[in-house]
């Protein structure tokens, strides 16, 4: 997380430092409407390049996963952005709208402006040529942002709906670009923010044009085919293993794909429920019926489906240098704990740490319960189910009752959010440093 808000406050740091080198008369300027034009121009092009950095990052690039901690945190930041923007671009709306209705009402008073010398640049003149077409296209682009960012934010709205519309965005996206580089101060341009600028726009501009067309990821997806399907109806979920051709890398478990069944609901991630065998091939998900594409899961998938599989995502990989190790899992947060056994048991010798496995639900299926302790023994660490109702629900002093050693483990968490957050703050509290030993999947990619 730590890397997530250096990288996102960082971008909004160099920006503004970017903008005000490239227009140091910022500092000079006087009265309302010469302040104003400032705020225009900032407010617009932090707005874009907020957008363009998301735009760049909903292509799942391989080069920031490291930085940022695996696509999960990637999509969390991709959302930040995405609220920054609509905020800056109200704002931006509301300085080039207000004062004119201000204007209109009376309260305030048009400066007078004498004619201006003709541009002597051809560009230039184009751009001032092009203005009021691209203030119009980018006025009805700015209301078609404000109502696809709700339709991303708003949970309620179904999962389906979101992906049919979300693509939009970027054709959206392209009309701004076309607005940004015409009613950018044209002097910008010229400086290294306008060279910036030039870059992300760019950039983002492939980037929605991959997006349109449906390209993103595609040099990392593979045909995969059902080969065996088994639901646990105790705890709602649904095995399902596949068969994945030449060209899927492996993985680590750890690690999630996205998936597609059903074409019109588009990709879904999962955690990658098994470790990786060259020989066999295969990649095992569990899915929970919390929405309506996975409780509609067990009648939509038969063996012998043919699945399009992208991956793998994420830096959730175990990979640390402490003696001991904490894993919690929350509800269907178990499956990565899944794969992470498997591969120990398939591991010859080695260094191993100690690791004790927490596992809390809500829900029971006994032949699941009997699948994981089959895993436990064969991984050779140490389980403790939590069940709810029996039980009460686990929380940071159960945890070190159980390990008195944690202050020298690392902790391992994937379940729902809010869990993993709470567990972060009362550890944090005891002085355990959570910025390097407390891993958190942030799988929520909407």
């Amino acid at each position: 997380m730590r890397n997530l808000r250096l990288t996102f406050w960082g971008l909004a740091a160099m920006v503004t430092l970017l903008w005000l080198l490239a227009d140091l008369s910022v500092f000079r300027s006087s009265g309302f409407f010469a302040i104003r034009n400032a705020a225009v121009q900032y407010s617009g092009v932090l707005a874009i390049i907020c957008m363009s950095v998301a735009m760049i990052l909903a292509i799942r690039p391989r080069w920031p996963e490291h930085w940022l901690g695996g696509l999960d945190k990637m999509y969390r930041i991709h959302k930040w952005l995405g609220i920054a923007a609509l905020v800056t671009a109200i704002v931006h709306w509301l300085w080039a709208k207000g004062p004119k209705w201000a204007v209109g009402w009376g309260w305030l008073e048009r400066p007078s402006r004498g004619p201006q010398p003709p541009a002597s640049n051809p560009v230039e003149a184009l751009f001032a040529n092009l203005r009021h077409t691209a203030e119009g296209l980018g006025e009805w682009a700015f209301y078609a942002v404000v109502a696809l960012i709700a339709v991303a934010l708003i949970q309620r709205i179904p999962y389906s709906f979101f992906y049919r519309t979300h693509r939009f965005l970027a054709l959206v996206y392209l009309v701004l670009v076309f607005h940004a580089v015409v009613l950018t101060t044209f002097g910008y341009w010229m400086s290294p923010f306008g060279l910036t600028l030039a870059v992300l726009l760019s950039y983002g501009t492939w980037a929605a044009i991959l997006v349109l067309l449906r390209r993103a990821g595609r040099n990392r997806q593979v045909s995969g085919r059902i080969t065996a399907i088994h639901y646990y109806p105790g705890v709602r979920a649904l095995e399902t293993t596949l068969d994945v051709e030449q060209g899927w890398p492996g993985h680590r478990p750890g690690q999630f794909a996205f998936a597609v069944s059903d074409p019109a609901e588009g990709p879904h991630p999962y955690t990658i429920a098994s470790a990786w065998s060259e020989q066999e091939r295969r990649i095992t998900f569990i899915a929970k019926g919390l929405g309506d594409h996975t409780r509609r899961l067990p009648e939509k998938l038969h063996v012998g489906q043919e699945v399009r599989i992208e991956g793998p995502y994420g830096c959730f990989s175990f990979d640390d240098d402490c003696a001991r190790q904490i894993w919690i899992g929350g509800g269907i947060g178990i499956t990565p704990f899944i794969a992470r056994m498997q591969y120990l048991a398939q591991s010859a010798g080695g260094a191993r740490p100690e690791i004790d496995l927490f596992y809390s639900t809500a829900e029971v299926d006994e032949e699941a319960l009997d699948k994981l302790k089959a895993d436990e023994a064969a991984a050779h660490i140490r389980l403790h189910v939590l069940i709810d109702t029996r039980d009460g629900r686990l929380d940071g002093e159960r945890i070190r009752a159980t390990v008195p050693e944690w202050r020298e483990a690392s902790i391992w968490f994937c379940g729902p959010i809010g869990f993993g957050e709470m567990l972060r703050r009362d550890f944090a509290a005891l002085g355990f440093p959570v910025a390097k030993r407390f891993h958190q999947e942030l799988f929520a990619m909407r």
